[in-house]
């Protein structure tokens, strides 16, 4: 663990350790794991799970692997396409190998284990690597996060956001002169096309060499893409890639990007240029608070969390499941908390806004969500919505006080003190200086 804690180093070894000399709370995090897959398995049994995007998947593998159309099928009765480079096709080959059911079983057990090495990677990176080590903690955690709506829904679809996330995480919570720094990254774009965001990240915190390993990486991918599908490379990087159609409606409330908050306050399908303008100013504003908190007070996790909001909320569309960067943003408030209980209700107030899925509790059906009254429009757009306030929260942080000595520095570099203390002020929604 950090220094400031008097722990030393912890490892594996030591959680292993740990974990046989206390076996009661091992056993404690096993029966919550257990319990929350049996109450996943309890419902899917009532409701019926459709896993519809590990079908896009498995179709994308089947079409690279036998030469198929990549971007003319559509599957399942919702008539989806497949919206991936084709880079991420090469990578769904091995979903053929084995039956759909094997495959949706398999999908789910592999979700869980990817959220659970989530939570062992933002333990790291906020300094609370006592936690980060800790099986019951973790295993506990884990029972938790799944109902975390995006992270439920991603079980739910099948999807691939939190091996995206892990990915970026761990890639950018090495060392800055770790060997092949980005280059992880950029390998993230070249399957899901936002990570990308994360190099620029890289660029304007002075990491020019890491920004362009993450380059490196993300042309990589689409050369492996053009030698073994030069056709679909072809056809998606000079089409495919622009038809936002092809993903879903802008309006709904699934989305929950600034393009859908906008499309629902204007009534309109096509925000168009108000969105565009919207975008605009909110990404140079996510990016520059992004820079400040890194540059200004050498958080990278927050400047970290604050380009994935960026991402999501510039996106066009940004489906809820996206937004399991909640995982590490509730980490790093708990990190921030200690033991101020108006931070832990911050904390509380942020993870029931993640859990509560107000999105899904009012009627949506149809064109519905296009006629939303002015009380229902943060009911169906929570994410963007506090994804905002993050944004304005870090900016003000960044510039409340003046910066730190010696920064900027990597997540690591800061691990002393990860959150410092502050001097008998009020608790606000952000790290204080």
């Amino acid at each position: 663990m950090s220094a400031a804690d008097g722990t030393g180093t912890w490892t594996w070894r030591r959680t292993w350790a740990q974990s046989m000399a206390s076996p009661g709370r091992l056993g404690i995090g096993v029966a919550l794991l257990a319990l929350s897959f049996a109450g996943l398995y309890a419902l899917s049994l009532a409701v019926q799970l459709p896993m519809s995007d590990i079908e896009v998947y498995r179709a994308e593998g089947h079409a690279a692997a036998t030469g198929g159309d990549l971007y003319g099928f559509t599957v399942t009765k919702w008539a989806l396409p497949a919206t991936y480079p084709p880079f991420a096709a090469l990578l769904f080959v091995p979903t053929t190998w084995i039956s759909l059911t094997t495959l949706k079983i398999t999908c789910v057990l592999v979700n869980a284990a990817l959220l659970a090495l989530l939570i062992h990677l933002s333990c790291k990176a906020a300094g609370l690597r006592r936690a980060a080590y800790s099986a019951p903690l973790v295993l506990a955690t884990t029972a938790v996060g799944l109902w975390l709506e995006p992270v439920f829904q991603t079980l739910v679809f099948g999807q691939v956001n939190l091996a995206l996330t892990c990915l970026v995480l761990w890639d950018l919570s090495r060392p800055d002169g770790a060997r092949f720094k980005g280059f992880a990254t950029g390998l993230a774009a070249g399957i899901k096309l936002t990570p990308a965001i994360f190099a620029v990240y890289l660029l304007i915190t002075g990491r020019v060499k890491a920004a362009f390993t993450a380059l490196a990486g993300f042309v990589a991918s689409v050369l492996l893409g053009a030698l073994v599908l030069p056709g679909a490379t072809v056809e998606f990087w000079t089409q495919r890639m622009f038809e936002t159609q092809r993903v879903g409606k802008v309006w709904i409330v699934d989305n929950q990007s600034l393009q859908g908050l906008v499309a629902r306050l204007l009534h309109t399908a096509e925000p168009g240029a108000w969105w565009l303008a919207a975008a605009a100013i909110t990404a140079v504003a996510g990016l520059w608070a992004a820079r400040q908190v890194y540059v200004r007070r050498g958080h990278d996790l927050w400047g970290v969390l604050a380009t994935a909001v960026t991402a999501l909320l510039v996106s066009p569309i940004s489906w809820s499941h996206h937004w399991v960067w909640c995982v590490p943003l509730l980490v790093a408030l708990a990190a921030h908390a200690r033991r101020d209980p108006w931070r832990w209700a911050l904390v509380g107030a942020v993870a029931v806004a993640f859990s509560a899925r107000t999105m899904w509790l009012q009627y949506h059906q149809g064109t519905v969500a296009l006629h939303f009254s002015w009380w229902q429009q943060p009911l169906a757009a929570p994410y963007p919505l506090l994804g905002l306030a993050l944004l304005a929260a870090l900016i003000w942080w960044a510039y409340r006080t003046p910066p730190r000595a010696g920064v900027p520095g990597g997540i690591t570099a800061d691990r002393r003190v990860p959150f410092p203390r502050t001097s008998g002020r009020s608790p606000a929604a952000t790290p204080s200086g």
